[in-house]
């Protein structure tokens, strides 16, 4: 072995569809501005594939990848986020923000929910009384650029 310090790539795990991994990530717009990473704090992401907490265009994004692979993924909005639910806006009267939480386009409220849960919502317009609040994904219609490290597969 005159080479003990090159790592071995075949004998890395593969990301597969059960899979525990532990990872960088960053999300960006189409503009370049990042939107979300784990390298701020420099706190890597640990999640079940399947369990919920990416979408599904991601992770099928991520299946087959091995460890210390790095990758860059630009998915569309259907893959993403999802395009906007028109079902989705909600027309709230204006009335019923206050000084302490004022109605304000681009602003994101969070809203209580009759079963206790919260649900943010961002203000898109005001006309007149009526608020209009946009209850999709912040990132919902946007193509967004996925950077991947994946540090472990477990």
């Amino acid at each position: 072995m005159a080479n003990e310090a090159a790592v071995d790539k075949s004998d890395a795990k593969i990301i597969g569809a059960d899979s525990e991994v532990l990872m960088h990530f960053s999300i960006k717009l189409s503009d370049g501005s990042a939107v979300d990473s784990t390298k701020v704090d420099n706190k890597p992401a640990k999640f079940v594939m399947g369990d919920g907490s990416l979408t599904p265009g991601f992770e099928e994004c991520l299946l087959g990848l091995a460890e210390g692979t790095s990758e860059t993924f630009t998915l569309a909005p259907e893959s993403a986020f999802g395009l906007p639910n028109p079902d989705n806006f909600h027309y709230v009267e204006l009335s019923k923000f206050s000084t302490d939480v004022p109605a304000e386009i681009g602003t994101i409220i969070t809203f209580n929910q009759p079963d206790g849960t919260e649900l943010p919502g961002i203000i898109r317009e005001i006309v007149a009384d009526s608020v209009t609040v946009d209850f999709n994904h912040p990132l919902a219609g946007q193509t967004v650029t996925f950077e991947v490290d994946v540090l472990e597969v477990l």
